[in-house]
Protein backbone atom coordinates (compact mmCIF):
# COMPACT_ATOMS: atom_id res chain seq x y z
CA UNK A 1 0.00 0.00 0.00
CA UNK A 2 1.25 3.52 -1.20
CA UNK A 3 1.88 5.97 1.74
CA UNK A 4 -0.70 8.22 1.07
CA UNK A 5 -2.60 5.18 0.74
CA UNK A 6 -2.47 4.12 4.55
CA UNK A 7 -2.76 7.75 5.63
CA UNK A 8 -5.53 8.05 4.09
CA UNK A 9 -6.81 4.87 5.26
CA UNK A 10 -5.73 6.24 8.73
CA UNK A 11 -7.70 9.18 8.77
CA UNK A 12 -10.71 8.22 7.44
CA UNK A 13 -10.57 6.48 10.76
CA UNK A 14 -10.99 10.45 12.84
CA UNK A 15 -13.99 11.61 14.01
CA UNK A 16 -13.11 15.31 11.89
CA UNK A 17 -12.62 13.64 8.81
CA UNK A 18 -14.47 10.54 9.00
CA UNK A 19 -17.70 12.13 6.89
CA UNK A 20 -15.00 13.16 3.68
CA UNK A 21 -15.72 11.61 0.57
CA UNK A 22 -12.75 9.71 -0.63
CA UNK A 23 -11.35 12.16 -3.22
CA UNK A 24 -11.47 14.29 -0.67
CA UNK A 25 -9.77 12.40 1.99
CA UNK A 26 -7.34 12.00 -0.40
CA UNK A 27 -6.24 15.56 -0.40
CA UNK A 28 -5.93 15.85 3.18
CA UNK A 29 -3.86 12.57 3.60
CA UNK A 30 -1.33 14.48 0.17
CA UNK A 31 -1.19 18.00 2.64
CA UNK A 32 0.07 15.29 5.64
CA UNK A 33 3.86 14.97 6.67
CA UNK A 34 5.17 11.77 8.66
CA UNK A 35 6.69 12.50 11.97
CA UNK A 36 8.78 10.14 13.93
CA UNK A 37 9.48 10.68 17.37
CA UNK A 38 11.88 7.90 19.86
CA UNK A 39 10.85 6.68 23.12
CA UNK A 40 10.71 9.71 25.97
CA UNK A 41 10.55 12.59 23.06
CA UNK A 42 7.58 15.00 23.80
CA UNK A 43 5.17 15.26 20.86
CA UNK A 44 3.30 18.07 21.92
CA UNK A 45 3.64 20.80 25.73
CA UNK A 46 0.81 21.51 27.73
CA UNK A 47 0.36 25.38 26.94
CA UNK A 48 2.15 25.32 23.36
CA UNK A 49 0.76 26.73 20.36
CA UNK A 50 2.34 24.24 18.12
CA UNK A 51 -0.90 23.66 16.14
CA UNK A 52 -0.05 20.49 14.63
CA UNK A 53 -2.84 17.68 14.56
CA UNK A 54 -1.34 14.27 15.01
CA UNK A 55 -2.89 10.74 13.97
CA UNK A 56 -0.25 7.91 15.74
CA UNK A 57 0.67 5.17 12.49
CA UNK A 58 2.73 2.92 14.98
CA UNK A 59 3.45 3.07 18.97
CA UNK A 60 2.15 4.30 21.46
CA UNK A 61 2.14 7.88 23.55
CA UNK A 62 0.99 8.88 26.73
CA UNK A 63 -1.16 11.88 27.85
CA UNK A 64 -0.79 13.13 30.56
CA UNK A 65 -2.63 16.87 31.72
CA UNK A 66 -0.84 18.85 35.10
CA UNK A 67 1.95 16.28 35.30
CA UNK A 68 -0.68 13.53 35.90
CA UNK A 69 -0.67 10.17 33.52
CA UNK A 70 -4.40 10.47 31.76
CA UNK A 71 -4.11 8.42 28.50
CA UNK A 72 -2.26 5.75 26.46
CA UNK A 73 -2.53 6.33 23.06
CA UNK A 74 -2.03 3.71 20.64
CA UNK A 75 -2.19 3.49 16.91
CA UNK A 76 -5.64 5.24 15.06
CA UNK A 77 -5.59 7.53 18.37
CA UNK A 78 -5.04 11.39 17.58
CA UNK A 79 -4.81 14.50 19.31
CA UNK A 80 -4.61 18.24 17.92
CA UNK A 81 -7.75 18.42 15.88
CA UNK A 82 -8.97 21.26 17.59
CA UNK A 83 -5.66 23.68 17.31
CA UNK A 84 -5.46 22.62 14.04
CA UNK A 85 -8.73 24.68 13.49
CA UNK A 86 -8.15 27.49 15.97
CA UNK A 87 -4.57 27.61 16.78
CA UNK A 88 -5.16 27.73 20.71
CA UNK A 89 -3.00 26.34 23.05
CA UNK A 90 -2.61 22.75 24.26
CA UNK A 91 -4.33 21.22 26.81
CA UNK A 92 -2.37 18.22 27.17
CA UNK A 93 1.55 17.12 26.79
CA UNK A 94 2.01 13.98 24.58
CA UNK A 95 5.24 12.13 25.26
CA UNK A 96 6.18 9.42 23.25
CA UNK A 97 6.27 5.69 25.22
CA UNK A 98 7.92 3.83 22.34
CA UNK A 99 9.48 4.63 18.72
CA UNK A 100 6.44 6.34 17.33
CA UNK A 101 5.14 7.02 14.02
CA UNK A 102 3.03 9.51 13.47
CA UNK A 103 0.94 11.51 10.36
CA UNK A 104 0.56 15.34 10.80
CA UNK A 105 -1.11 18.42 9.58
CA UNK A 106 -0.06 21.50 9.70
CA UNK A 107 -2.38 24.52 9.89
CA UNK A 108 -0.13 26.03 6.92
CA UNK A 109 -1.11 23.12 5.07
CA UNK A 110 -4.62 22.81 6.33
CA UNK A 111 -6.09 25.82 5.88
CA UNK A 112 -5.56 26.38 2.24
CA UNK A 113 -7.56 22.86 1.85
CA UNK A 114 -9.93 24.60 3.72
CA UNK A 115 -10.36 27.51 1.98
CA UNK A 116 -10.10 25.68 -1.71
CA UNK A 117 -12.49 23.24 -0.50
CA UNK A 118 -15.98 24.15 0.38
CA UNK A 119 -16.83 20.30 0.80
CA UNK A 120 -13.88 19.78 3.28
CA UNK A 121 -14.80 22.78 5.17
CA UNK A 122 -18.60 21.69 5.47
CA UNK A 123 -18.00 18.30 6.51
CA UNK A 124 -15.82 19.54 9.10
CA UNK A 125 -17.92 21.98 10.38
CA UNK A 126 -20.78 19.53 10.62
CA UNK A 127 -18.60 17.52 12.82
CA UNK A 128 -17.92 20.53 15.09
CA UNK A 129 -21.18 21.19 15.78
CA UNK A 130 -21.72 18.12 16.47
CA UNK A 131 -19.11 17.54 18.87
CA UNK A 132 -20.74 20.68 20.61
CA UNK A 133 -24.04 19.64 20.65
CA UNK A 134 -22.85 16.44 22.37
CA UNK A 135 -21.22 19.02 25.15
CA UNK A 136 -24.17 20.43 25.27
CA UNK A 137 -26.14 17.46 26.46
CA UNK A 138 -23.74 16.47 29.10
CA UNK A 139 -24.34 20.03 30.52
CA UNK A 140 -28.26 19.95 30.93
CA UNK A 141 -27.83 15.89 32.63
Amino acid sequence: MARTDSTTELLSSVDLFAGLKKKDLAKVAAAAKEMTFAPGAMVTAEGDTDSRFYVIAEGQAVVSVNGRKRATLTVGSYFGEIALIDGGPRSATIVAETQLRTFTLAPWNFRPLLKENPDITYTILLEMCKRLRNVEKSLTK
